[in-house]
């Protein structure tokens, strides 16, 4: 999720973020000891926006909780809708901050771009972010697009990378999100030699796409690294060993006007704290524990030391 942030969910998943984001807000703001009341962005509104999926919903929230900890009067705003949507809203000041994630915005920025590497992509999206915008200090967690296939179609067809993949995929139907043919479809063509026998679009790595892998629908999927049902359901992920995806760290991507230096200092303690196998920790408790996205944001940024 390709991985776009903004993804399709189904009536289920819709419905589990609706009830877990219930009481989500600035009830409890965490104040870090020492800190003041007057921190960045104080007396005016920050809004934080969010994807309709629970990683990115979960995100929002550790952003927002940690700039309320600076005494910054922040919310969020789920569901928010494509790229597109996203961009527009950030430059006409109705949404302040959003959690993003570097390769897909660098994609979605310079259609060009041919940078994989973490760094080396991180360094082009600078570059790229339009005037009156900023990415702040990425984090070295990621949650990237992977294909992938259950553990007896992996046994059965030998599968354990692209390159395996490549000459077989004109017996499989790939589940995925809609942007994904016309994203990917070419790529992996050229890189690995496959043409999927159908591309079905399902959703983008949620509940909808997890169900028709475990079904039989489609025989390969395009899910993402820290989804909980990847390991819960034993899937086996194919590693890209041509490096199709590009790096997708997780950074905040905002206005420059939005934030003080006290609140760019505290998502920057953020992105330091986090680390792919927390992100992977953190999504679990929401959707397999079920836990409440404020309050494993809570947690978090108590763990990070706020």
């Amino acid at each position: 999720m390709t991985r776009n942030p903004i993804r399709l969910v189904s009536a289920l998943a819709a419905g589990m973020l609706a009830v877990g984001l219930t009481g989500c807000g600035s009830d409890n703001p965490i104040t870090p000891a020492g800190t003041t009341t007057a921190g960045a962005g104080a007396g005016a509104e920050i809004i934080v926006g969010s994807a309709n999926f629970t990683e990115n919903v979960l995100l929002a929230e550790i952003y927002a909780a940690a700039l309320r900890s600076t005494g910054a009067n922040a919310s969020v705003k789920p569901g928010i809708g494509t790229r597109e949507v996203v961009v527009k809203a950030l430059q006409d000041k109705s949404l302040s901050l959003v959690p993003e994630y570097t390769g897909n915005l660098l994609a979605y920025l310079d259609k060009s771009a041919a940078q994989t590497d973490p760094e080396e992509v991180y360094e082009a999206l600078k570059t790229k972010v339009p005037s009156g915008l900023t990415v702040l200090k990425m984090s070295s967690a990621q949650d990237s697009d992977v294909l992938t296939v259950t553990q007896q179609t992996a046994q059965q067809q030998n599968l354990s990378t692209l390159e395996d993949l490549g000459p077989k995929c004109g017996e499989f139907v790939l589940g995925a999100a809609g942007e994904w043919k016309q994203r990917w479809e070419a790529k992996i063509k050229e890189l690995y030699g496959c043409t999927f026998k159908e591309i079905r679009t399902t959703d983008a790595g949620g509940p909808i796409t997890v169900e028709a892998l475990k079904s039989g629908q489609v025989q390969v999927a395009n899910l993402f690294t820290t989804l909980s049902a990847v390991k819960a359901n034993n899937f086996v992920l194919l590693e890209d060993t041509k490096n199709m995806y590009p790096a997708q760290n997780v950074v905040p991507f905002g206005r420059t006007d939005a934030l003080n230096d006290a609140g760019k200092a505290a998502l920057d303690k953020v992105s330091g704290a986090l680390t792919t196998e927390k992100l992977t920790d953190l999504v679990a408790a929401v959707e397999l524990q079920k836990k409440n996205p404020a309050d494993v944001a809570a947690d978090f940024l108590k763990s990070a030391g706020f």
